[in-house]
């Protein structure tokens, strides 16, 4: 076994052990563990006709019951199966376009604190444009023009939700830059891509890997209301699209409130668990947090 690979299990060791002493941190960790669990278990433990319409036996705004735990939607289809399925789309579209917009605002952000003159303006000039511009009229436009699917919907909230992450990594690949082995490496004749690859990626990783939780908690909300705005795929039961039907089919006048509330509790929950999940892990990966705790 190589030394670098024993150093990265080392740290990796550490920073688990300091993980587990986080209480929020674990009780986020856990409660998203039961939505991935929900989200995997779903098609083997649900059969998918569950979904059907036409297949559907069960009593228009049906309260909750013991054969409908959940109570029913408008057609008669049980809550309870919807939301499992809307777990898998919702987790779904989350991380994809939390990797989309990280892949993309990493990107930018060690090429615009890397290279100097027009190329790394222009990188920033375009960070600063999309930070700028409001995210839900931009995602509603990109959403519109194309058109209502799971796929564009990746699409749409990777490419508008990368610019925070650019902001972040240039400041930190800024601070890695003036370090003695980037100078050492430009020294020995080390091209931009390995310098970039090799110096400055691996530096501003573990900061990437924290960002990467807490951005998954505003995409899915993102997620959530543009499905709700009807732009998602109709046919792909997320909780935000179940939202929608819930108050276009008028079961909040109906009084069918366990149409609304179960969704909304669901995005919630993994919102707040992301969250608690990503703070831990930024206290454990940032040096200021731990000076200050120390």
């Amino acid at each position: 076994m190589s030394i670098a690979t024993q150093r990265r299990k080392a740290a990796l060791g550490r920073f688990w052990g300091e993980f587990r002493r986080d209480r929020g941190g674990m009780t986020g960790l856990v409660v998203l563990g039961i939505f991935i669990a929900v989200a995997v278990l779903a098609p083997i433990l649900i059969p998918a006709d569950a979904l059907d319409v036409t297949k559907a036996d069960g009593e228009r705004f049906d309260p909750p019951s013991l054969g409908y735990p959940l109570g029913t939607d408008e057609s008669g289809r049980s809550i309870l199966v919807l939301l499992a399925y809307g777990t898998r789309i919702s987790l779904t579209v989350g991380l994809a376009a939390t990797v989309v917009a990280m892949v993309i605002g990493t990107a930018v952000g060690i090429m615009a604190g890397h290279f100097r003159g027009v190329g790394s303006h222009a990188l920033v000039g375009v960070t600063d444009w999309f930070l700028v511009i409001p995210f839900l009229p931009l995602a509603i436009v990109l959403a519109t023009v194309l058109g209502p699917s799971t796929l564009n919907l990746i699409i749409v909230i990777g490419i508008t939700s990368w610019a925070g992450t650019a902001r972040l990594i240039r400041a930190q690949t800024l601070s890695i830059e003036g370090r003695p082995y980037i100078e050492r490496s430009k020294a020995l004749g080390a091209g931009n891509w390995h310098q970039m690859t090799r110096h400055v990626l691996p530096n501003v990783f573990p900061l990437v890997l924290a960002n990467t939780t807490l951005t998954v908690a505003i995409v899915i909300l993102s997620e959530t209301t543009l499905s709700f705005l009807g732009l998602g795929d109709p046919l792909a039961p997320s909780w935000g699209a179940i939202l929608d039907r819930a108050f276009s089919t008028g079961a909040v006048s109906q009084g069918a409130w366990w149409y609304v509330l179960p969704p909304g509790i669901c995005v919630v929950l993994v919102v707040l668990s992301f969250t608690l999940v990503g703070r831990a892990m930024e206290r454990i990966v940032d040096p200021r947090s731990n000076a200050v705790a120390a």
